[in-house]
């Protein structure tokens, strides 16, 4: 990858890339990110980093004129996050997410490339690979549980309240029948 690029946003509304002398457009931007390369968007007058702002608008273009990857429904369970007690874990899962498959991708596409230039049966190969990404799925959803569970048990209090037995039943005594 090449260093970053600043990219500038003037009053007008327009972005002017500083590495190249010229103007781009967010079709433009999703383009370089497209090639891998990493940007910086600044406020021209006040030097504010707006990259964050930039690129939403690119997926907000993509999603309006080209075929939508959010559904309705992901993007409502996505703002029932925000300002709740898991905003931080989901921004984290699905930064994870997105990397797990993205390591997935490059795999499959290595060992499709091993398997047209190999020996062994295919069905040998697709096996294997079906093996990994398994793997590597239940590896990433175990951390992603071991950080959901982990909050719980460093807090002493709560361990010690959920081993308690409940109010209307006397310490050794057998709870009541279930109906």
């Amino acid at each position: 990858m090449t260093t970053e690029r600043l990219i500038k946003k003037y009053a007008n509304r327009r972005l002017y890339d500083a590495s190249i002398s010229k103007h781009v457009t967010l079709e433009d931007i999703r383009d370089l990110i497209v090639r891998g390369e990493k940007i910086r968007v600044v406020e021209d007058k006040t030097g504010e980093d707006i990259t964050r702002l930039i690129l939403l608008q690119v997926i907000a273009e993509q999603e309006q004129f080209g075929k939508p990857i959010l559904t309705t429904q992901l993007l409502e369970s996505i703002i029932r996050y925000y300002g709740g007690p898991m905003q931080d874990f989901m921004g984290r899962y699905l930064e994870q997410s997105v990397a797990a498959f993205m390591r997935q991708q490059e795999s499959v596409q290595q060992q499709i490339s091993q398997m047209l230039n190999s020996a062994p049966p295919p069905m040998n190969a697709m096996a294997e690979l079906t093996r990994q990404n398994m793997e590597m799925w239940n590896r990433m959803q175990e951390g992603m549980l071991a950080m959901l569970v982990s909050p719980r048990k460093a807090n002493p209090a709560e361990a010690a309240d959920s081993s308690r037995e409940p109010d209307d039943v006397a310490p050794g005594a057998a709870p009541p029948p279930q109906r």
